[in-house]
């Protein structure tokens, strides 16, 4: 990998060298899942993969906010956000310990 970033075409790349699908299908294929999480979270719906963690989208509301260089305050408008939210597997393997094994 180089960077620090996880690219699609790393991602099809990766489907290529360990599943044996064609370059072209497993680019459709990383194509058509990254697809349905995001049509899925655009629902407002959670998406859960297990062992990685969960994708969420929630609401905030308006608020008044403050410009730091001036101090002038400015209203923020109510918007949604995404959250993600790792799973205890995940977390151990960032964290260098082994993940946990499945019941």
């Amino acid at each position: 990998m180089s960077g620090n970033t996880l690219t699609r075409a790393q991602l099809s790349e990766a489907l290529y060298q360990h599943v044996g699908l064609s370059r072209n299908d497993s680019a459709d294929l990383v194509e058509l899942v990254l697809g349905e999480i995001g049509e899925a979270l655009a629902a407002g719906q959670t998406v859960k993969i297990s062992s990685f963690g969960s994708f969420q989208v929630r609401s905030k509301g308006g608020r008044m906010g403050r410009n730091p260089k001036t101090g002038e305050e400015v209203p923020i408008q109510p918007r949604k956000v995404l959250v993600f939210r790792a799973s205890h597997v995940l977390k151990d393997r960032i964290n260098g310990g082994e993940p946990s094994p499945k019941p």
